[in-house]
Formats: structure tokens, C-alpha cells, sequence
């Protein structure tokens, strides 16, 4: 059992802990890379979606960068995402709960983000995964 100031709390997965670099364009990532993915036994599934498909990078006029999801092949786990773009570190917080609550291509997928938003992006690089992304 693993505790914080005398109470119960669950224990801290560092794979689980965001990275956000705060340079132009900014970078986020959390999880694992393909390669470590790989190392680490998964059969590996990608998709990468760029922000030069997304309405809000329009808006922002930056278009340079992307989305890359990493994920187990079979049950579609996310097992990273990482980010280089516009709002990659506020963008971040969504990758965030993802892999914490262990969620999936399909539960992401399935999920309605409000358009017009840099987090809209996010829905099509799941998608792309399964080659099913909409803005391109």
C-alpha cells in the first residue's frame, strides 16, 4: 500500500506521467513510444493524423505538427500519445485521462468532442489508427 502524507493512494505509474515542452510549436507526450510499445511485447497499431486537417490550427494559422496514437493491435488499448503542434500541452490533458482510465481506439472514437476545438484533432488521430479519419 502506497501513502501520501499518512493517507491510502494508488501507486504513480511514471509511463502515466505527461511530458510537455513549452517551446514553439509545443510538444506533449505520455506512455509509451512504438518502439517501446514493441520492446515491451505489444503488437503494435499507429495512426498519425496532422494538424494541417484541423479547423482550429486553421483558425490559429499553424498547421505544422501532428497527433501520433500508439495502441495494442488486438483490443486497441492506447498505450501513448504524442503530440507536436499547436496546444499540444493543453491538448495533453485528454491524453492524460485516455491512458489513465485505460481507454481505448473504440471508446475514443466513439466519444464526441465540440468542433472547432485543437482537442477535435485527437478524435481523428484514434480514427486513423483504424483508417477511418474524417479531416484530412
Amino acid at each position: 500500500m502506497t501513502t501520501i502524507a499518512g493517507k491510502p493512494t494508488q501507486p504513480i505509474r511514471k509511463d502515466r506521467i505527461p511530458n510537455a515542452t513549452y517551446c514553439e510549436p509545443q510538444i506533449g507526450s505520455i506512455g509509451l513510444t512504438e518502439k517501446q510499445g514493441a520492446d515491451a511485447g505489444y503488437s503494435v497499431k499507429v495512426g498519425k493524423f496532422p494538424f494541417v486537417g484541423n479547423s482550429k490550427a486553421t483558425i490559429l494559422n499553424n498547421h505544422g505538427g501532428f497527433i501520433k496514437v500508439v495502441s495494442e493491435e488486438k483490443y486497441g488499448e492506447v498505450l501513448g500519445i504524442h503530440i507536436i503542434g499547436p496546444l499540444a500541452t493543453e491538448i495533453l490533458a485528454e491524453a492524460a485521462a485516455v491512458l489513465n482510465l485505460e481507454g481505448t481506439i473504440d471508446d475514443m472514437m466513439n466519444m464526441v468532442s465540440r468542433a472547432s476545438n485543437s482537442v477535435e484533432a485527437m478524435g481523428d488521430a484514434f480514427a486513423s489508427v483504424r483508417g477511418l479519419q474524417i479531416n484530412v
